[in-house]
């Protein structure tokens, strides 16, 4: 795995000279307890995730001037091993300036103390960052490609010349000096980057781009407007990233040299006080596929995985207006609604975007190769809800036809019977009768090779190959007739078709063959095997079959090409009960009393309130936050070594409050401030064996 060779070209990266589509996603290891970090890691590669990308956040290093801790969750070191241990790639984004919702964006205070010009080529800021540097490499050495580590990719600064540092030609001077400064002290990797979005400057380097479904650090505690990450444009800029620092600009390097890759295309929103809007998974399969018919030929995700901010030395850590951020952000949690939450959980995000990241590791090195054609007649404003939005991409022969009718909190025109034509170099493509609802998106092939066959058109997404003894098996999904067009004979190749809900949970694995598993539980291979993460009873569906049954399942049943087991749930005893309350005007307590076996996997204590925001005490120590959205909040309880006796708050909400919310308590006499339930999830681990 790490004797592959890494480059790019115009259109795309390339490993072994040949076109690659990684997946990216984000996890800092500085916000995760280290020992679950390989559990996790393992959860990110069976979501699809080819590179861990990671912010190497210097105020969680060097809190105080001289005393660097790279020990226990902040253990970098440790960290990087565990990715090359579960044969994961990596990109470190090392500053100095992150943002990443910590306080001074990443930099201790003692630095903003010396009076430095920060972010400048100022000769004492710069000596500073060579030492936060030159301790990164220690940590890292050895570790980097070129001596067989998995760490491809540096990432220098983030959004610099958009929030923050130099402009024009002195920013882009500051960029290549930083980088120089890297390789001189020893980063030398295949691959260096910078964030090119909202005129940030980019130093020559691989310019990375963004997108996010709404704008938490929006200013506004209104509505805002529709948002242009659901059209199909050659536009790669998100405007609203980072507005709350200024007005987004245009790109300052030329498109036409690089790649259109992503490295923060929100994987959820992290809520801010004043502003709360709840990123739902379709928010997030729709914009993703949005990305990969305007283009994109990386998707990366921030965050991937979401965390908790480790308590300060001095302060607490979390960007805050007090300490001269634009937001109010929780002290401890940094759950992001990531496609794989605060505590381990994979969530529906989770799986709607698996979707995408199975169909590209089958099909995506032809992918990389075609064209993004954005039609005439295609809407270019987001305001447009009436008509369709469609884009293709092709080769020349064959290719994907993408279509969205998906704009987030807004309801869009419904069209019956819809014909698409797709003129190519030999023929005009021809779709007919699509039916599109208010939601829908979807990507349908065309002139896809099936071994001997050609599938001319299909009303049917693919979702991956699956080898047989026999040959291979072509997975798509659809809720609708699918309606193939065949040129051919389809002697060596079989045609499975899934719903949508099917293929959300399935997953790949290679054991002694090839097989598809599909379960509402999440699916993990790891060093000890085929792991399920299973809430109560387990039915699994499996294509082609075991050779034997797994033990404490059973065989329940065929279904078309799938063979159904089941394994009944244990019967744990598990309970939480409320022992006393103590009410105030601002504030509600809620002492609780938490009975569960600890031989779990994990226990989820989900908690359903009306109110500001919730803290979760053990003892007299906060050990969970959470800012009220109208949602669940899910609190995992094997971190804390499954406590039995955990203290509640609850602060109170006013009517009148300026925050944003899309949905409201239940307020009496203009406050909300109540528990409305609370109850436990139990999560055990099955290996099929």
């Amino acid at each position: 795995m790490y004797r592959d060779k890494f480059g790019y070209n115009e259109k795309y990266l390339m490993k072994n000279g040949k076109p690659w589509f990684p997946i990216m996603g984000e996890i800092h290891y500085s916000r995760y307890p280290e020992v679950y970090w390989e559990e996790s890691l393992y959860k990110m590669k069976s979501g699809g995730i080819d590179i861990v990308s990671s912010y190497v956040i210097w105020i969680h290093h060097e809190e105080c001037e001289g005393d660097y801790d790279f020990s226990a969750n902040k253990n970098l070191r440790k960290f990087v091993e565990t990715c090359k241990s579960c044969g994961l790639y990596m990109a470190l984004r090392i500053g100095p300036w992150c943002h990443g919702e910590v306080r001074n964006g990443g930099f201790p205070d003692w630095l903003l103390h010396k009076g430095y010009n920060l972010r400048t080529n100022d000769p004492d800021y710069l000596a500073e960052v060579r030492k936060f540097y030159t301790k990164i490499y220690e940590q890292v050495e050895g570790l980097l490609y070129e001596d067989g580590g998995p760490i491809i990719c540096i990432q220098v600064e983030n959004e610099y010349g958009h929030c923050g540092g130099l402009r024009g030609e002195e920013g882009e001077r500051h960029m290549h000096f930083l980088k120089a400064m890297l390789r001189e002290i020893g980063f030398e990797v295949p691959l260096y980057t910078a964030t090119g979005w909202g005129g940030a400057v980019t130093g020559g380097m691989i310019p990375v781009m963004g997108g996010y479904c709404e704008a938490p650090w929006n200013q506004s505690v209104k509505e805002i407007a529709p948002n242009g990450n659901y059209i199909f444009t050659q536009e790669r800029n998100d405007h609203n990233i980072g507005s709350d620092h200024h007005l987004g600009e245009g790109l300052t390097f030329d498109t036409r040299k690089f790649p259109f890759l992503t490295a923060e295309l929100g994987g959820g929103l992290q809520v801010t006080h004043h502003r709360r809007p709840v990123a739902h998974s379709r928010d997030i399969g729709a914009m993703s596929m949005v990305k990969l018919g305007s283009g994109v030929n990386l998707l990366g995700y921030y965050m991937y995985h979401g965390g908790t901010n480790p308590k300060g030395k001095l302060t607490a850590l979390q960007e805050t207006r007090a300490s001269g951020g634009y937001n109010d952000l929780p002290e401890l949690s940094y759950d992001f609604r990531a496609p794989i939450r605060e505590y381990g959980q994979t969530s529906e995000t989770f799986k709607e975007i698996k979707l995408l990241a199975m169909f590209i590791k089958d099909f995506g090195e032809e992918l990389c190769e075609m064209q993004a054609i954005i039609p005439e007649d295609n809407p270019l404003f987001q305001t447009n809800l009436e008509d369709i939005r469609y884009a293709y991409r092709h080769n020349g022969k064959s290719g994907y036809l993408f279509i969205n009718n998906y704009q987030r909190r807004h309801k869009m025109a419904e069209h019956k019977e819809v014909i698409l034509q797709i003129p190519l170099e030999e023929e005009q493509i021809t779709y007919r009768n699509i039916n599109l609802k208010d939601g829908d998106f979807f990507f349908y092939p065309f002139n896809l090779s099936l071994g001997k066959a050609i599938l001319k058109t299909a009303l049917a997404t693919p979702l991956c190959k699956i080898q047989n003894e026999e040959g291979q098996s072509y997975i798509f999904y659809t809720d609708q007739d699918p309606e193939y067009q065949i040129e051919g004979c389809l002697s060596d190749v079989k045609l499975i078709t899934l719903t949508r809900e099917e293929a959300k949970n399935a997953y790949k694995v290679c054991t002694d063959r090839e097989r598809l598993l599909i379960s509402s539980n999440p699916v993990l291979i790891t060093d000890e095997g085929v792991q399920i993460n299973a809430s109560g009873e387990v039915l699994l569906k499996v294509y082609p079959d075991f050779r034997e049954t797994p033990k404490d399942f059973i065989r329940v049943g065929i279904e078309g090409e799938f063979t159904i087991y089941k394994k009944q749930a244990e019967n744990c005893k598990a309970a939480v009960t409320i022992q006393s309350v103590k009410g105030q005007q601002e504030e509600n307590t809620y002492e609780l009393e938490i009975e569960v076996p600890t031989h779990l996997q994990d226990c989820f204590l989900q908690i359903e309130y009306d109110g500001d925001g919730a803290e979760l005490y053990l003892e007299d120590e906060k050990i969970a936050d959470h800012f009220y959205t109208g949602e669940c909040w899910e609190v995992g309880l094997k971190r804390f070594n499954f406590p039995n006796k955990l203290t509640l708050k609850i602060k109170a909400l006013t009517a009148n409050a300026p925050i944003f919310l899309e949905k409201w308590p239940e307020f009496i006499e203009e406050r909300a401030c109540k528990l409305q339930n609370i109850c436990l999830r139990l999560e055990c681990k099955i290996l099929l064996k």
